[in-house]
Formats: C-alpha cells, structure tokens, sequence
C-alpha cells in the first residue's frame, strides 16, 4: 500500500504501510511522497510532520532491484529525502524498529528521530555496491561527522538502539520499545511553539549546517519575529506564567 497522509490540525503524518516486507519503498512510492509533502507545504496550519510506518520495522529502505530506477533526475530517491530535509514545517522520524539503506537518510532529513530499544540500522551501500547519491553523504557527514560516516557506509556496520544514540543517529531514545508517548509529547511540544520563530529557525539551522545560509534571510527573520504579535503574546504568556496562544503573526 502506498504511503498515507494525514492531516489533524498542526501535526500531519505520514505512514509507511508495507509491514510485510519490512516497508521497502518501490519507485512509485517517491512520487506519492514528494506529493505528500507538497500538499503539507502547502497547508499552513501544520507545524509539525512525522513521518512514521506500521509493523516491526520503520523502513528497509528501496527496493534493491529498483535501484536503476531511483537516481533518475527529477524523480529519483535523493529528490525526495531532500524534499524531507526542506520539508516546511518540523520533522520527526518515528523510529520503532530497523531503519536501513536509504530510509536510513530519510530518517537523517528529519528533525528530530525518535527511537526505543528495538532501533537498529545498517547502511549496506558498499557491500551492494552502490556509491551513495552526494546529498545523503552531506546529511551524514553534517549530522553525524565523517568518521562516524565512514564508519557507517565503508565498513557497513549495523548498529543498535544506543549505539545509534551516541552517535547522534537517534535525538531521542525511550525505554522499551513503545516509542508513541515520546512522539506524541514531542509532536504537541512543537505545536505549540511559536510559527514564525519555529518554522524560520528550523529553515536557517538546516541551511547552516550545509554552509549555505543566508545571512539577510536570517536577518529579516529575526525582524519578522521582533515586529510579531506572537512575540508580545510570548512575553506577556511568559510573564503570566500561562500557556501562550500563538496565531503565527
């Protein structure tokens, strides 16, 4: 079955549904997801996107005899992680079990990635012989540094749930293996933040761990934050010690 997105409010979801072959993605999975997200960029209400799958394990990654068919411009598999990666509002991977191959950068393009002690994750592109598409290998690189990156796609190690938090491959790693709680507190933590310092922040941050930001672009996000009404409601929230009603201006 091909990816589901769902809507509510300020979270939406997308839900990997394929559990019996550990939710491998195939090529026509790519265009429903880059559509998903487009229709999330283009409902402004949503803050917050995680992206999540039913069964055992999160992703298997692509399916192998279609990898001839996943780097075709336009359409191919780095596109639509990095689609993830530019995703406008934040992003959480729901990570329940394994996470391998290129659902490994899936995971990387989002914001945060929430594991329990079932997580795994193997990166098998050398033993398959494929070199990774350059997009993926700056993910790597700037999220988890190029030692642990080399370590991870030259010697194809697989590595479990602490593993993968000390690595930074995990932003959060529960007890046991019921990870719904810790996303669930996340997702309405992140609600409720402010849009504007949210959303802009999690943009500039992105492009500054490429080396590309932009500094009149951060520069004319921080105005629009000083001339806001949320920053007058934070402030008087802060100072009434209640919860802030936001309206994203």
């Amino acid at each position: 079955m091909s990816p589901e997105l769902l809507i509510q409010g300020a979270c939406a979801s997308i839900t990997l549904r394929r559990p019996e072959v550990a939710n491998k993605l195939l090529p026509e999975d790519l265009i429903v997801l880059r559509r998903q997200i487009d229709e999330v960029n283009a409902s402004p209400a949503v803050l917050v996107l995680t992206l999540q799958a039913v069964g055992r394990h999160f992703c298997s990654g692509y399916d192998i005899g279609e990898i001839a068919n996943s780097q075709n411009e336009g359409s191919s598999f780095g596109e639509m992680v990095d689609a993830i990666e530019n995703c406008r509002p934040v992003t959480i991977a729901a990570i329940q079990g394994g996470v391998f191959g290129g659902a490994t950068d899936m995971a990387l393009a989002c914001d945060f990635r929430v594991g329990g002690a079932n997580s795994q994750m193997f990166m098998p592109a050398a033993r398959l012989g494929l070199h990774f598409y350059l997009s993926g290998l700056e993910r790597y690189v700037t999220r988890l540094g190029v030692d642990t990156a080399k370590r991870l796609f030259l010697s194809c190690e697989k590595l479990q749930a602490q593993a993968m938090k000390d690595c930074g491959f995990l932003t959060d790693l529960v007890d046991g293996t019921d990870i719904g709680e810790r996303v669930m507190q996340l997702q309405t933590t992140l609600a409720g933040m402010a849009p504007l310092a949210l959303l802009g922040m999690k943009k500039h941050l992105n492009a500054i761990a490429r080396g590309v930001h932009d500094k009149a672009g951060v520069d004319a996000a921080v105005q629009a934050t000083i001339a806001s009404a949320d920053l007058k409601e934070g402030g008087a929230a802060w100072r009434e010690k209640r919860t802030a009603r936001f309206q994203g201006h």
